[in-house]
This record gives structure tokens, sequence and C-alpha cells, in this order.
């Protein structure tokens, strides 16, 4: 992903609540199935750990890759990801042409 995109991201990122928690289980299945949920309606989440906070980049970058989503970027104990939606027409973020 390039920078500006990735600003562009976080930017857009900046008032979203978290909608998925990883708690005291950790990543598993559960937190999986509701990041991919999340993602494929929302196309641009926060996670939040409220749990497991010394492993937020590793757990992040697992989740990432089981979604097959992109970590846009830690912030404490938040993370945000992004996962683009493959029909043209569910795309709920719109990335300006001129950023890719």
């Amino acid at each position: 992903m390039k920078s500006n995109v990735r600003n562009f991201l976080r930017a857009a990122a900046h008032d979203l609540k978290p909608v998925v928690m990883v708690g005291k289980d950790g990543a598993d299945h559960r937190v999986a199935r509701a990041l991919d949920e999340a993602l494929a309606s929302h196309e641009l989440v926060k996670v939040k750990f409220q749990a497991h906070k010394d492993d937020v980049a590793e757990l992040a970058e697992s989740l990432a890759a089981v979604a097959n989503a992109e970590v846009v970027r830690i912030i404490g104990f938040t993370v945000i990801m992004f996962r683009q939606n493959k029909d043209p027409q569910k795309r709920v973020v719109i990335i300006p042409p001129e950023l890719v």
C-alpha cells in the first residue's frame, strides 16, 4: 500500500469507533469471523485490543492475513484495517484515483 493511500485511509478512520474487540481469549476464530464480517460491510475498521497488549503487532498481522486485509496503522492498542470490496458497487471507502 502506498503511503498516500495509507494517509488517506488513516484520515478516513479518524472518527470511527472500534467495532472488533480482542479480549482475554486472544485472536481466535470468533474474532477473525467478526473482523471478516466487519470488513465485508465497512471495508475500513478499527480493532481494539483489551488484552494481549504486548503482542498487538503480531496479532494484528495474523488477523489481517486470515481476513485478507491490510494493516493501515497501529496506534497504541488500536489497529486500523482495510480490505476493499471486490464489487465496485458495494464499496464504502472510495479512494481518489489520483492516490492510486
